[in-house]
């Protein structure tokens, strides 16, 4: 059925390209959206870039019709820019909190002027999908690159095989994967049929033809060893230079952040497969923001690097890395670098490990950005934990690390794992677990 469907400023803002995602139906957007959007287009924030570009799009369809009329769009619907009926130059210059009741009074013009038409109202604003409800509008959040927790690819699952396969694994062979639909590089716990104390850890090949098993046989990484499935899993993918992208998810203290860097700086300083170690996170203070920073570049990053450089001290002295390499002298060597989200768009990457810390703050966009850096030869870990979001734009649903693991998931250049098991410490698995 034919639908109108009207976008909120939020929509597009955090999706430029939203107005084709409606199929055949039509897209109306209102003049004081542009309005909003407009405010947004000087700033050098992902909102600013997103204003620009939903400002290019709409010049180019501007350039085939009369926006007023509508014009058809790419997808066999059609895009309009509208106002009020009854006022459209009061529909001008509106505080925002009136745009949002213009928006419904448009909704209710639009319903009346055809009623035979459902129209439904796009908004990422809560509050006004209630008071929409309220009117008897229909709303509805903008879901398209939404990926709820509960549908969210695990990377790692239990199966049972017979025990001849079991023994196989075990003892370095590759086995038939068994019936199921199985990911390229997907993790299985197997366990034998009428036998359960009896298991291996394996891989789903590249090609998804067999199980291959792990190439980590548990050996410390500059003096870490996995302390479960999950991790052993973890190593096997970070160590492999054949899967380039790897996400690694899990709760606060799962190990996450130290084995990808442990992996990385292991690579980068002992087997030289790549040129450099670089760290980088998404600038979020949790809680109230402290202000500006003082300093050059590094010194303003130094406090949110913190984490960062306390997994590295901790890497160099469990490896028993002889006194006086500190990680000041790492980073003085270029082994080691770290670098703000923020100012990685337009750069290139080859032949580097690339980390990219807390990245459940990180928009889709913003994922597709850093993604789009990396070049020949190169390997990105991007780690995660989208229960623990700091930026107010996003959710756990519409982060940029849940879509980034989904829509990799069927690629066999990348592997995904979920770790379950805290193990920095009781108290901080119990927190983790009760709070």
């Amino acid at each position: 059925m034919l639908k109108n469907y009207i976008l909120d400023t939020n929509v597009l803002l955090h999706d430029p390209h939203s107005l084709h995602s409606f199929q055949d139906n039509r897209v109306f957007i209102p003049i004081y959206v542009i309005e909003e959007v407009d405010g947004f287009k000087r700033q050098p924030s992902e909102l600013g870039s997103n204003a620009r570009e939903l400002s290019r799009i709409l010049d180019a369809y501007r350039a085939k019709g009369n926006l007023s009329e509508g014009v058809a769009l790419e997808n066999g619907g059609r895009l309009r820019v509208v106002v009020n009926g009854r006022e459209p130059i009061a529909s001008l210059d509106h505080r925002p909190q009136v745009v949002d009741n213009q928006l419904l009074a448009l909704a209710l013009e639009i319903g009346k002027a055809e009623p035979e038409i459902p129209v439904v109202l796009v908004t990422k604003d809560t509050n006004l999908r209630i008071k929409a409800d309220a009117l008897g509008i229909r709303a509805e959040d903008y879901e398209t690159d939404r990926v709820g927790l509960d549908e969210l690819y695990r990377g790692v699952e239990e199966r049972t095989l017979d025990r001849d396969g079991v023994e196989s694994l075990k003892n370095g062979y590759t086995v038939p994967l068994p019936d199921g639909k199985f990911y390229p590089n997907e993790y299985l716990w197997l366990r034998s049929e009428g036998e359960p104390s009896l298991s291996a850890l394996g891989r789903v090949s590249a090609t998804c033809e067999c199980i291959q098993p792990l190439s980590t046989d548990g050996s410390p990484v500059l003096g870490v060893r996995p302390k479960n499935k999950e991790q052993y899993f973890a190593l096997d993918a970070l160590l492999d230079p054949d899967v380039e992208l790897v996400t690694l998810m899990g709760k606060a203290g799962t190990g996450k952040t130290l084995l990808a860097l442990a992996a990385g700086l292991r690579q980068v300083r002992e087997e030289g497969r790549y040129a450099r170690l670089l760290v980088s996170r998404p600038v979020f203070p949790m809680g109230r923001d402290l202000g500006y920073l003082p300093g050059e570049l590094e010194e303003k990053l130094h406090p949110w690097m913190q984490p960062i450089f306390d997994n590295l001290e901790f890497l160099m002295e469990k490896s028993g890395t002889r006194k006086g390499h500190t990680v000041a002298k790492l980073m003085d060597s270029g082994l080691v670098g770290i670098e703000a989200v923020t100012y990685i768009r337009g750069r290139s990457l080859p032949g580097q490990f690339l980390l990219v810390d807390e990245a459940q703050n990180l928009t889709p966009l913003e994922v597709k950005t850093i993604l789009t850096r990396v070049g020949e030869g190169a390997k990105i870990v991007l780690t995660g934990d989208p229960q623990q979001i700091d930026n107010p734009y996003i959710d756990a649903s519409s982060n940029g690390f849940n879509y980034l693991v989904q829509r990799f998931r069927p690629e066999a250049v990348s592997a995904h794992v979920e770790l379950l098991k805290g193990e920095r410490s009781r108290l901080a698995e119990l927190a983790s677990d009760l709070l």
